[in-house]
């Protein structure tokens, strides 16, 4: 497959984000435009762009802005607005899949939820093709497999009669419910460029590896091998900290889902997502020059050492687009039409299309103005709307903490955090944080109604804050 290739410089222009100069290639998601450099009163026009950055071509599309292409001199506060968009395969079929589903089966799964289960797993292995295979675990305090196998129409129907047999029992116990389903799908991953682990829990684990940070390790050991790891949470006993942490190391997505009436459609767009995966192992890499300190990576996690900030990505899709923002401090000189470098980065992948390593390179920079108002009034509008929904999340992330010990006080006060947020982008921002409003003011009336004192309704309740803030961060299908 081609890659993009994108060496992107803040340009000091009348309506202009950014100069762009691309390299041939395919891309998933529209670049910026080119647009030459507009001359201001009293300023220069922005300098060319320098080099190209190298880069090995791919499946994935880097692409960025600055919430503020122009800066004063002295110190700011800089929101760096980032996209991975995934390539798009029109008319390609969905890829062999060695699929291995790992259902909890304990006793707090009894009645409809393992009912759903049970429907969830039959409608799934009726999607399934002979060119598939499908492993099934189930687990109590102990676990039971049905071995990887190829989904002949034969063996559909011994699927179907296994699964339809799975009844509640025992605990919880995750970590072997995981090995078991890992082990199904070693066997067969020789045959196949896609191996997918879908987890389903509805509770705590309370049998085999119990600490949180463990489990974490062992999905991430999986992901290292080639296994992807998707973890449903069902209902409103479960650690969804944990469940959401799985997946991220795993690579994969994760769901929370009040209704286990839902469980068949994440099943199966969970399977269209893994037929139709174009690259893995993905993670980008900030490179930060003299003057620009790091501040944060807003609602993603993220390791830094010195100038040096590596993010891990999940796994991509055919379409997939994940965005993230990060937060800088940029200390710029005192001669005004000045482009002052504020980050470079390298977006680097196993490319699973053309079976072999990728990576992408993006550099971005501001131009110093001595006219605060200019810098003010030449804020990137798509870049501050990211950065305003991240810092919601933020915010939502709090709330969902203080309202899961109970206090709804406190929480409500991070919801109202997000008004002012929204109220001070509002003017430039338009409608586009109409609906965030809306959102934040349904958790609003969740939080300070009499019913959200319940325990129930305020694990419910932290549960799709959470997600919300997931969302808000700019996490793409890897969160349904």
């Amino acid at each position: 497959m081609n890659r993009t290739t994108t060496f992107l410089v803040i340009a000091a222009a009348l309506g202009l984000v950014a100069l762009v100069v691309k390299l041939p290639g395919p891309t998933a998601a529209p670049p910026a435009p080119v647009v030459e450099p507009v001359k201001v009163a009293g300023q220069d026009p922005a300098p060319p762009p320098g080099p190209d950055l190298k880069s090995t071509p791919g499946s994935l599309t880097l692409t960025g802005r600055l919430s503020h292409p122009y800066v004063t001199p002295g110190t700011s506060d800089v929101f760096l607005s980032v996209d991975v968009s995934a390539v798009d395969v029109p008319g390609a079929t969905r890829a062999p899949v060695n699929l291995s589903v790992v259902i909890d089966r304990s006793g707090s799964m009894s009645g409809a939820k393992i009912r759903h289960a049970r429907q969830a797993a039959l409608a799934l292995v009726d999607q399934l093709e002979a060119t598939d295979r499908l492993s099934v675990v189930h687990y109590g305090s102990d676990v039971v497999v049905f071995p990887g196998t190829f989904v002949t129409p034969d063996n559909k129907r011994r699927l179907k009669s296994f699964i339809s047999r799975i009844q509640d029992e025992g605990g919880t116990n995750i970590s072997d419910g995981l090995t078991a389903g890992k082990a199904q799908l070693d066997k067969g991953r020789s045959d196949f460029s896609v191996n997918r682990l879908i987890l389903l829990s509805d509770g705590q684990p309370t049998v085999g590896i119990t600490s949180p940070a463990a489990l974490a390790k062992l999905a991430q050991r999986f992901h290292q091998d080639g296994t992807t790891v998707t973890s449903i949470g069902v209902g409103i006993d479960f650690n969804e900290d944990l469940m959401q942490r799985l997946a991220e190391v795993g690579g994969g997505s994760y769901a929370f889902l009040q209704d286990s009436t839902a469980i068949a459609g994440i099943f199966a767009r969970d399977l269209a997502q893994a037929g139709a995966l174009v690259a893995r192992d993905v993670t980008l890499q900030l490179t930060l020059p003299a003057g620009v300190r790091f501040g944060e990576v807003l609602g993603r996690p993220a390791t830094s050492n010195g100038s040096t900030v590596v993010i891990p990505m999940p796994d991509f899709s055919a379409r997939q687009v994940e965005k993230l923002v990060v937060r800088v401090s940029v200390q710029a000189p005192g001669l005004a039409n000045q482009a002052v470098d504020v980050a470079a980065m390298k977006l680097n992948y196993s490319d699973v299309l053309a079976g072999q390593g990728a990576d992408a390179a993006l550099k971005l920079a501001a131009l110093v103005t001595a006219d605060s108002s200019l810098a003010q009034s030449r804020r990137d509008k798509d870049a501050v709307v990211a950065a305003t929904r991240a810092q919601s999340a933020m915010n939502y992330r709090r709330a969902a903490g203080f309202l899961e010990k109970g206090d709804g006080r406190r929480a409500t006060e991070e919801l109202k955090k997000n008004e002012l947020l929204f109220d001070d982008v509002a003017p430039f921002a338009g409608g586009e944080l109409d609906n965030d409003r809306a959102q934040n003011k349904e958790f609003f009336g969740l939080t300070t109604a009499p019913a959200a004192a319940a325990p129930e309704a305020r694990s419910a309740n932290t549960k799709a804050m959470k997600v919300q803030s997931f969302k808000s961060s700019g996490y793409g299908a890897s969160v349904y």
